[in-house]
């Protein structure tokens, strides 16, 4: 497969390093950049892929992955993302299995890996891509351009927009996709070495390998599996066929096709077996869509005007100009990677919604750079040349396609993560610019310094953003200075406020999530719940009552605007609006228990733990339901149904001291004391500062007899707590008994 061609690196004042320490420079580097986010939180969309998707656990069969979208919901439902990444989702499982647990550290040490292994390949990759195919006649394929090779690699390692896929651990599903890209690609590549066993012939007597087409293929669905972006790679190495090994001329080739010459196999359409290859890649490609599409089931999904509101659009015009000023977008984000967030949707870029917007610039910037690269990619006299930028093109704008909502919509506006595999591309092309530059340069060493800075400033960039990735804190204030439009960053400060527990700035941050979106029914809900617990049940009511006006199928608004009106002690509405909540979320262990806090209120005894029971089916380990219903049964002198309840919560979660606690209590009552006595002190150990604990054992030592321990628990009681109810009266009852024991035993 030999090819002569202009030698790229001819002009470059630049290191030349051997193949190896290449290599390892390039992985060292990209591991320089993101090293510090490997001792990272879960973040962002981490908690739903991972920590609550039941596909990691043990207990989930291997082959419901195979059934289940990214996220651990069926396929099959309507609610479904339809983000099919069983692969994925198997490496997170085998991360937890590994681990023991949720423990972030391997999860984020495996991207890191990951983001060196792919940048380590892509000095291969930038060779072929800027240098040609070339092999020795040992087979030995041939660097034609080591120093622009390593050069554009270095630019893909350190880049800053691939944070998110790095530091993020569900980036790894655009790692995991953009390693098997490459190998498909690399594969491809193979299929074209000097003739072997394996090799079949065409027409012409050239070699290639049906082995490795077909394994380009098959590691092309697997990049697939691990991200949809990964089947774009059948695309670019059918590209890559024409161009590189059959050194198509495209506009050649379609001047000859508009002209119906017959001369049409000339142009390198059908030498070296291109028709066939091409044909390979898109039967296999047609198949592996054609599998994925059954296995989606019901339809491509359905997102919301929040998600993606130039999609919503009704004028089309309005569509495809939003459109093409999210593409600009992303391209200013490979060219100045400044700027970056990690949600940009809500508000964050404003629809343009006239001709007159200054943003329009943006477009007809965009159109000119890709315009006048086109042109040079099919008219230069420079074969190497159109070569190169085709090339780079390809790789920038095909992998793009499925983000570009031409062909469905999309959930998001701008996503950092989907640019990974795009740019490199941009890789390509900054390159092969710097290469040009230095050919008309004078001081060569001035601009290679300024390569070189750029790079440096990259890593610095890449370097900090990762670590602002490391907790859900940064990242989130971090996004309030790029998109202080967008409501989604401030309600996820707020919550994370919230979780720390400072809800007075929460508050702050969900209201103006509210005024920015005011159909946002999640701060709604939110902020509802916050106002609920300080008592400011008007305004807790109002906005709940919007939330469900808003989107009547919100099931936990519902529970919560029940909540509310149970408060204010409004009950027929309340119990109407758990059974609502119910209707739309079946399985909801939380409202049926706040169901049974309603009963008993209105003791309806029988209601409430028909109510609680529904919830521990539901939810085995809902510790606060068990403990209701033993302490109703308690207090309704039901003891031994009580104890059997008590029993059977303990048997489910056997640490639970507040479970030991109740089942005490009822021992106690059913002077079974030693095991009572048994149940209190271990629920005392795990909870030794719990006023009532101590309280209690000491009123059961009181009734047993055991007058002096009696004593000693009812002090410690009083001094955890010198106000807990009954203690006092109950240690002067027993200090006044003991006083009459001591005179009678003095007498």
């Amino acid at each position: 497969m030999a090819q002569t061609e202009h030698n790229l690196d001819h002009d470059v004042s630049w290191l030349l390093l051997p193949p190896y320490w290449a290599k390892m420079v390039v992985g060292l580097i990209s591991l320089l950049c993101f090293v510090n986010s490997y001792d990272g939180d879960f973040v962002f969309d981490d908690s739903e892929a991972i920590i609550n998707n039941k596909d990691l656990r043990a207990e989930t069969p291997l082959g419901d992955l195979w059934h289940h979208d990214f996220w651990g919901s069926k396929l099959s439902s309507n609610t479904s993302h339809k983000s099919y990444r069983p692969l994925t989702v198997l490496t997170f499982r085998i991360n937890y299995l590994f681990a023991g647990g949720f423990y972030p550290v391997g999860f984020h040490v495996i991207n890191i890996i990951l983001h060196c292994t792919i940048s380590v390949l892509m000095v291969d990759v930038f060779s072929i891509l800027l240098g040609g195919l070339q092999f020795s006649s040992k087979g030995r394929r041939l660097n034609l351009a080591p120093k622009t090779s390593l050069l554009a690699a270095l630019l893909f390692a350190v880049h800053p927009v691939h944070t998110e896929c790095v530091a993020g651990i569900v980036g790894r599903a655009d790692l995991l996709c953009a390693l098997f890209f490459l190998l498909s690609f690399l594969g491809y590549c193979k299929a074209f070495r000097e003739p072997r066993t394996d090799n079949s012939l065409d027409k012409e007597g050239h070699h290639f390998s049906l082995f490795w087409v077909l394994m380009s293929v098959l590691l092309g669905a697997v990049a697939m599996l691990c991200k949809e972006q990964g089947i774009t790679i059948l695309g670019l190495n059918a590209v890559f066929d024409a161009l590189v090994i059959n050194k198509l001329n495209v506009l050649e080739f379609v001047q000859r096709l508009l002209h119906k010459d017959k001369s049409l196999e000339n142009s390198g359409l059908l030498r070296k077996g291109l028709l066939f290859r091409i044909t390979l890649l898109l039967s296999g490609g047609a198949s592996i869509l054609y599998i994925r599409w059954r296995i989606m089931g019901t339809g491509p999904p359905a997102f919301t005007e929040v998600d993606n509101p130039a999609s919503f659009a009704d004028s089309l015009l309005v569509r495809a100009i939003n459109y093409n000023y999210y593409y600009s977008l992303n391209a200013w984000l490979l060219l100045c990677p400044w700027w970056l967030c990690f949600d940009w949707s809500m508000g964050c870029i404003p629809l343009i919604k006239s001709v007159s917007d200054w943003r329009i610039i943006a477009l007809a910037a965009l159109w000119f750079c890709l315009i006048g690269l086109i042109c040079q990619a099919l008219c230069s006299e420079d074969s190497h040349k159109r070569r190169i930028l085709t090339l780079g093109l390809g790789f920038l704008i095909i992998p793009f396609l499925p983000a570009s909502n031409l062909f469905f919509r999309v959930g998001f506006v701008v996503a950092e993560r989907v640019i990974y595999l795009p740019s490199i591309g941009y890789c390509i092309l900054f390159t092969y610019g710097f290469s040009l530059l230095s050919k008309k340069a004078k001081k060569k060493k001035i601009l290679a310094a300024a390569v070189l800075g750029i790079l440096l400033i990259n890593v610095m960039r890449s370097a900090l953003r990762s670590s602002q990735w490391r907790s859900e804190e940064q990242l989130f204030r971090s996004a309030l200075s790029v998109c202080p439009l967008n409501a989604k960053v401030h309600y996820n400060v707020g919550k994370n406020l919230a979780d720390k527990g400072n809800q007075s700035a929460a508050i702050k941050y969900y209201r103006e999530a509210v005024r920015l979106n005011p159909k946002y029914v999640h701060a709604m809900n939110n902020l509802g719940n916050i106002l609920k617990e300080r008592n400011e049940l008007q305004e807790a009511e109002e906005l709940l009552s919007l939330a469900v006006q808003i989107q009547p199928d919100f099931a936990a608004a519902w529970m919560n605007l029940g909540i509310v009106q149970n408060s204010l002690r409004r009950f027929e509405e309340a119990e109407q609006s758990y059974w609502t909540a119910i209707k739309h979320r079946k399985k909801y262990p939380d409202c049926y228990y706040n169901l049974g806090r309603l009963y008993a209120d209105l003791n309806r005894h029988i209601d409430a733990l028909n109510a609680w029971r529904n919830a521990t089916v539901l939810k085995p380990e809902h510790s606060l339901a068990w403990n209701n219903m033993i302490i109703l049964l308690d207090n309704t002198g039901n003891l031994a149904q009580a104890e059997a309840v008590g029993r059977e919560a303990l048997e489910l979660i056997p640490n639970d001291h507040s479970l030991m606690f109740s089942l005490a209590n009822v021992l106690g009552k059913s002077q079974k004391y030693k095991e009572s006595e048994a149940l209190f002190l271990k629920a005392i150990k795990a909870n030794p500062n719990a006023a009532s604990y101590h309280g209690n054992l000491a009123v059961l030592y009181h009734r047993w007899g055991n007058l002096d321990l009696a004593k000693k628990h009812y002090e410690v009681s009083l001094k955890l707590d010198p106000m807990a109810p009954g203690t006092k009266e109950n240690y002067n009852l027993l200090r006044r008994k003991l006083e009459q024991l001591q005179k009678k035993g003095e007498a």
